[in-house]
């Protein structure tokens, strides 16, 4: 699930489906809190390739997916065709008729213009519209970056390593944006989830092929599986138990209210 972010990210949607989809299946209990109802308006802002549209959609409410991808759509589409969904960035989007609610699931840590995105919430969304958003909060998969940033500026990579590509703020920060630009917040809460990768030998490679690959530009492959090796290694201490790999998850879950 994408959103508009400083690197050249690329998505690859067969993948993501099949060895990450635990991304949009956590997503189920959160459409729960969002609790759609039948004839609601609303957006899934960062659909991805639609599993959580088309689960908001069953209940009977007119739903419209937004995702920066073209890949990720074109994989909705082609997924869900009876369904509405258009590439249209997080931090610059407008429909004519505003939402009852705007859901979000895993999206916002990519969007580091987060007020901008805050601002096109509260803009699309009707008086007494709700937010309904959950992403990765502060020290999200900490131990992951912190290997890889080791790893390539130890091979002198210095500049990938530096590269800063999500947002993953505290709860008194981003509470505190969303009060900022005139939204209720009504609950919000932070919380560690440990998440198990599907490949018992390749997990943590697979994790940073697949959303961490912009550290990845411009080495060539054979340097890449080296140091993705390298980075396996060093975190299988922390990151490697009951023969399972873990990604080192927090998360942020908010509802807020347009008042």
């Amino acid at each position: 699930m994408t959103a508009a972010t400083k690197s050249n990210m690329e998505w690859n949607t067969n993948l993501y489906d099949k060895k990450h989809n635990f991304v949009f299946k956590y997503g189920e209990d959160l459409v729960e809190l969002l609790a759609p109802k039948k004839n609601e308006r609303i957006l899934d802002l960062g659909c991805g390739t639609g599993y959580l549209t088309n689960l908001i959609a069953e209940t009977g409410a007119e739903v419209i997916g937004i995702d920066s991808s073209s890949d990720m759509i074109d994989k909705a589409k082609s997924e869900y065709p009876d369904l509405d969904f258009r590439v249209l960035s997080a931090t610059d989007f407008y429909l004519d008729t505003p939402f009852d609610a705007i859901f979000s699931n895993a999206v916002l840590h990519w969007v580091v213009e987060k007020e901008k995105a805050v601002e096109c919430m509260y803009k699309n969304l009707k008086s007494e519209g709700r937010i309904v958003v959950e992403f990765g909060g502060k020290d999200n998969v900490r131990n992951i970056v912190a290997a890889l940033r080791l790893v390539l500026s130890k091979h002198g990579h210095k500049d990938n390593a530096g590269l800063e590509m999500w947002y993953f703020p505290s709860l008194a920060e981003y509470t505190s944006i969303l009060e900022k630009h005139g939204f209720t917040v009504n609950l919000a809460a932070y919380f560690k989830r440990e998440t198990e990768l599907k490949d018992n030998a390749n997990g943590i490679k697979d994790w940073i092929k697949m959303f961490g690959s912009s550290f990845l530009q411009g080495i060539d492959d054979e340097e890449v599986n080296a140091m993705l090796e390298e980075v396996q290694q060093i975190l299988k201490e922390s990151n490697y138990y009951n023969n399972k790999w873990y990604a080192d998850y927090k998360r942020l879950r908010i509802v807020a209210t347009k008042p």
